[in-house]
């Protein structure tokens, strides 16, 4: 059987722990699937909190605000969250200050990155910024630098973001991807037909990445 490209869209937000949980699991499937053959993984754009605006709002306050959630159900959730990214190799590093922030420049970078060929690259820079190292992902200085950490140039990503640029691209993506009713993420596409929702267990996206190779084998 001759290998294909296998394509996987991952509609997400750089301030979503569960995106990144959920890219570490599809990590260790695509590692336990060599069959399915060459991957190519596009990111798209998702705003978590559209309207937030730019001083952004406590991270536990805003999930007490959106979800209900109590102290004490937040402090088990970061736990939960440290312990499952640690399993997977990624670091959590919650703070009583941390604050949820608007992601839209950072999803122009990503636009602008995948132009490059870096996308995966600037989107697990853009975790890490955020999620590891206590950076404001809103930040137009902080953002340049975190893409010149994920090798793209620093100066011209600088200038995307004081131009604008990518702005009406990101906006009809976003608008998309809601216009096909996906109002939660991580959210993954694979072969542009089968549509799983959340950040799946390895064993769970194995089966499903067998099931859509073989039935796309046989098409």
């Amino acid at each position: 059987m001759s290998q294909h490209t296998f394509h996987i869209d991952i509609v997400s937000d750089v301030v979503c722990p569960w995106c990144i949980i959920g890219y570490k699991q599809l990590q260790k499937t695509l590692q336990a699937t060599p069959e399915v053959g060459d991957v190519d993984i596009r990111w798209h754009p998702f705003q978590l909190n559209p309207h937030m605006p730019p001083e952004g709002q406590n991270l536990r306050e805003h999930l007490m605000m959106k979800y209900g959630s109590t102290a004490e159900q937040s402090i088990a959730a970061r736990q939960r969250l440290t312990d499952l990214g640690e399993s997977l190799g990624f670091s959590f590093d919650y703070f009583d200050d941390m604050r949820m922030v608007n992601t839209f420049d950072a999803h122009r970078l990503l636009h602008w990155a995948g132009l490059k060929g870096r996308q995966t690259e600037m989107k697990l820079a853009l975790f890490t910024a955020f999620f590891s190292h206590r950076k404001d992902v809103s930040n137009a200085k902080v953002l340049a630098a975190t893409a010149a950490e994920a090798g793209l140039p620093e100066d011209e990503a600088s200038l995307v973001l004081e131009q604008g640029t990518f702005s009406d691209e990101v906006n009809a993506e976003l608008e998309h991807w809601l216009d096909q009713g996906i109002h939660a993420v991580p959210t993954f596409i694979f072969n542009n037909k089968y549509q799983v929702p959340g950040a799946q267990d390895a064993e769970t996206f194995v089966r499903v990445l067998r099931k859509v190779n073989q039935k796309e084998s046989v098409a």
